[in-house]
Order: C-alpha cells, then sequence, then structure tokens
C-alpha cells in the first residue's frame, strides 16, 4: 500500500523511503517558530546555541501590546533572544505583528513538504501549505531550536474528500462544526483535505479547516496541493521545496467525502464542539452579552468581509458588545483599504489591534460570570473566555454578527442570503 501525504512528508524529513501508522521517525525541522508564552520567566531556559538561526521564528501574539507584567517580561527576554542569535524573522509590537499561526501563512514561512513546529496547539494550521506542523511542548521546541529536528509518532489518516459548493453565508466553519459533530474526535490521528471542491475554496478557508483540526485532537492535518495552494506560497517565499500528493493506493483509516453544497449554519453548544453542534434554527432566541470574531482560525480579510456583509445597514444590539480581531496588523489594514473597518465601526463594533485577545481569555474581551458569548474563534471550553460560569457558543463569522445584531443567537441567512 501507498503513503499519505503527511506520511510522505514525515518519510521525506527522516531520510526514510517508507514510514507506517505506529512508526517513531525523528525528522529535520524546516521552520521552528517560538512566540511570547515560550519566553515566560517560568518557562524559559537559556539557550546557548540555536542550529539555524535562519530556520527560527519569534513572534509575540498572545498578550500584545504587553497586557501586565509577566506578560512584558516575557517579551523583554524574547527582544534578548532575538539580538542574541540574530533572529531575523521577528514579529514584534507593531506593523508586522499578528498570531503566529497568521503570520505563518501572510510570510510563506510553511513550505510544502516541509515540518513546522511551534509551542501553540493550534500549529496544525500550517498544515494547509502541505507542510507537516504540529504543536509541541516546551522541551521539544527548545530542543528543535537547538538541534534541528524533533520526532513524532506515525498516527493512521482520516481522508475528506470535499465536493460541491459552499453557499454563503454558509462558511467553512460550518463545515468544521458538521465535521466534528458528525465524527467526533480524531486523537491521535492525521486529516488530510482533497477533492474537486478544492479550486473554489480560498487559502483563507481552507485554513480555517487546518487550524481548527486541533479541536478535533488530530495529531497532523494538511491538504492535498493544487496550483492555488503551490502559486500562494511561491508568491510569498523563494525558497524552493518539494510538495507531497499521497499515493493513489494510500491506506487511509477511513475516507468521507463532504457535500458543501449540503452545508448550512451551525452552532456548537458551550464546552465542547465534538459531537455537540445544532442547526441554527434550533438555537435562535439565545441571549448573548458578546460576540466575538477573531483567533488564528477567523481573524482572516474573508472572516471581516463576511461580518461587513452581514453588518453593513444594520447596528449592534445595545445589549451585545461586538469585538473583532484582526489575525495580523497587515489584514487589519487590509481592511481598512477595503472599507471593512469602516462598516464594522459604524455598525457599533470594537476593532481592536492583531493578537490573540478574547479567543483565549487573556485580554481584550473577558467573560464575566453568568454571562454568554457566541464566537467565530478556536475554542468554546468552559471557562476558556473569562469566568467558570460563562458560556461560550461558537459559530461562523456571519453567524457571529447577525447574533449581534438580534441580540441573541440568530441565523444570518435571515439578513443576508
Amino acid at each position: 500500500m501507498g503513503m499519505t501525504a503527511i506520511e510522505k512528508i514525515l518519510a521525506r524529513n527522516s531520510g526514510q523511503e517508507v514510514v507506517k501508522p505506529g512508526d517513531l521517525v525523528v525528522g529535520q525541522v524546516g521552520t521552528a517558530v517560538l512566540y511570547d508564552n515560550n519566553f515566560a520567566p517560568s518557562i524559559w531556559r537559556d539557550i546557548l546555541k540555536v542550529h539555524d538561526p535562519e530556520r527560527v521564528v519569534v513572534v509575540f501574539d498572545h498578550r500584545v501590546p504587553a497586557k501586565d507584567i509577566v506578560s512584558a517580561t516575557a517579551q523583554k527576554i524574547g527582544r534578548d533572544f532575538v539580538k542574541k542569535f540574530n533572529i531575523e524573522r521577528f514579529h514584534d509590537v507593531g506593523a508586522s505583528q499578528g498570531i503566529s499561526h497568521v503570520l505563518v501563512a501572510d510570510h510563506g514561512y510553511a513550505l510544502p513538504g516541509s515540518v513546522l513546529v511551534c509551542g501553540d496547539s493550534h500549529t496544525c494550521s500550517a498544515g494547509v501549505f502541505n507542510c507537516a506542523a504540529r504543536g509541541t511542548g516546551a522541551p521539544d521546541m527548545f530542543y528543535a531550536v537547538t538541534k534541528g529536528e524533533t520526532w513524532f509518532r506515525v498516527g493512521e489518516t482520516i481522508r475528506y474528500d470535499l465536493e460541491g459548493t459552499l453557499t454563503a453565508p454558509v462558511s467553512m466553519k460550518d463545515v468544521f462544526l458538521h465535521i466534528a459533530d458528525t465524527y467526533g474526535s480524531h486523537a491521535n490521528q492525521n486529516v488530510e483535505f482533497g477533492g474537486s471542491a478544492l479550486p473554489e475554496l480560498s487559502m483563507n478557508a481552507r485554513r480555517t479547516m487546518t487550524t481548527m483540526c486541533a479541536e478535533l485532537s488530530a495529531e497532523f492535518a494538511t491538504f492535498e496541493p493544487d496550483q492555488v495552494l503551490l502559486d500562494y506560497v511561491r508568491e510569498r517565499n523563494p525558497a524552493p521545496f518539494e510538495e507531497q500528493y499521497p499515493d493513489e493506493d494510500a491506506a487511509y483509516l477511513d475516507r468521507r467525502t463532504i457535500n458543501l453544497s449540503e452545508m448550512e449554519p451551525l452552532v456548537a453548544m458551550p464546552d465542547t464542539v465534538l459531537e455537540n453542534s445544532q442547526k441554527v434554527g434550533d438555537v435562535v432566541g439565545t441571549q448573548i452579552n458578546q460576540a466575538f470574531i477573531g483567533s488564528c482560525a477567523n481573524g482572516t480579510l474573508d472572516d471581516f468581509a463576511a461580518a461587513a456583509a452581514v453588518l453593513k445597514g444594520n447596528k449592534v444590539s445595545s445589549d451585545v458588545r461586538l469585538i473583532i480581531t484582526p489575525g495580523t496588523q497587515n489584514i487589519y489594514l487590509e481592511a481598512l483599504r477595503h472599507g471593512y473597518v469602516e462598516t464594522l465601526i459604524e455598525a457599533g463594533a470594537v476593532v481592536t489591534n492583531a493578537t490573540c485577545g478574547a479567543c483565549g481569555g487573556g485580554h481584550l474581551g473577558i467573560l464575566a460570570a453568568g454571562e454568554s458569548c457566541i464566537t467565530a474563534s478556536t475554542r468554546n471550553f468552559k471557562g476558556r473566555m473569562g469566568d467558570p460560569d460563562s458560556k461560550v457558543f461558537m459559530g461562523s463569522p456571519a453567524t457571529v454578527a447577525a447574533s449581534a445584531i438580534k441580540g441573541s443567537i440568530a441565523d444570518p441567512r435571515d439578513i443576508v442570503g
């Protein structure tokens, strides 16, 4: 039997002809991304050498600008590290700031066929670029930076063939919620996406899927390469690469077809996205206090456009705080140029600087006890966005925007469609 895309990437970077589920592989790391949490005084250990500074990226994203002394100290340690080892790919507070995974996409740091590691759990986001991208713990990150390699256990792969066409305002966030609700956990498994629908899906839409695969507990998530993907990377990074296609006889644990034409808006109920979604019509009218659009999954220009389409000519309910956070400052700038920010602010939204912000409950939108939020971000765990007695629902950017207008969970098709 042949190999899946992930198996071929891991084989290529570990110097093996074949790898299979159950194997342990030690492979070369093409890109290692350190972010501000890695430099926290309680975690950081002085690194005496860096294997290759050109393979290291340093990003401040979780609490930017620094919200307290701990985060300020972490960023100071990070700046000292960057200077010590002459790290050129550094994204400090300012014009180049943003969420690490979105910056990886903006700058083409994730090359097809390579391995990318980062200490954040949503590192699988970069798998959209046909690379093996995974979050690791701090010790493994330090090892990858100093030695240029890391290890993985090879898992079995689930293949999703995407067919048909999405009908706005339905988005890939709704498709993810369908997969999470229908198939549940993918723990110790890889996810591979392909199918005839790919040419019609933007890289932003695809990246929403790979990012959210962290919520399936997937090991790796990747897309089969196509011309859209290859052109996107080449426009941003001149470095050579070797994309990896799955073999025609690749051995999958399961192969599933998703018809995008049949998708509809869904809402994940609080505390988990696994087997926990309902059709938006079944929860319409549920009161909310806050609505959030942002994160590494849904802080793209596509998401700004979707929110602006719903909010144009409408007003946010006086009972709701609508917070919108771009994935990078560059996305913020593009949203300004397209007029999206003006539309959102006129409707009553607050648009923040690029950062993780409210998604992780770190700052810029923490919930109080008894409050409810509908979010287009990455997680809805209990206490994720604030007090453990708050509730977090999850929907698409269009669903979140519609809910902000109504003051309760709403179907975006009632406003645009």
